[in-house]
């Protein structure tokens, strides 16, 4: 990946009801101020679309996409195929296996297509973004800052003796 100090994340996910999971990472992005875009993408739906984002994500500047997945979950997995675009996968919660099966099939990639695997649900959207801005944050000294002054507010929140 060249340098280029205004790379962008992609947040992706399979259908609408994976947003009410995912737009905690637009939470996240928005107040460290990464630039990202938000689109729904169906590997099994939509391929055509996924094909389209997924070869064209490095010309469209996308330095990180976050796939978010449930159920068979191949949408981070397709991504990776056919992108050099890193992709961290956020396992969405389902119904009847509780986001376990939609883990297994997000970590068991094959060898050479790397896909970082975040956990189940919310605590893995919200990691993902921070874990995207951190890479983002190796070519932007502004959002290292942005994302140093993230941490340092968290670690303040954190109360000494309980009340």
């Amino acid at each position: 990946m060249k340098k280029n100090k205004n790379l962008k994340i992609a947040i992706v996910m399979g259908s609408q009801s994976d947003y009410k999971t995912m737009k905690l990472a637009e939470k996240v992005l928005k107040n460290i101020g990464v630039s990202y875009e938000t689109k729904i993408i169906s590997a099994h739906r939509t391929p055509k679309r996924m094909y389209e984002f997924a070869s064209s994500a490095k010309k469209n500047n996308f330095g990180v996409i976050i796939a978010g997945a449930g159920g068979s979950a191949h949408l981070p997995g397709m991504i990776s195929a056919l992108t050099s675009v890193p992709v961290l996968g956020v396992p969405i919660e389902s119904k009847k296996l509780k986001g376990l099966d939609s883990l297994l099939s997000i970590v068991q990639m094959p060898k050479g297509i790397p896909v970082g695997t975040l956990a189940i649900g919310e605590d893995g959207a919200i990691n993902a973004a921070l874990l995207a801005s951190s890479i983002i944050a190796n070519n932007n000294s502004h959002i290292k800052k942005k994302l140093e002054k993230w941490r340092i507010s968290q670690s303040r929140s954190v109360k000494k003796k309980p009340k």
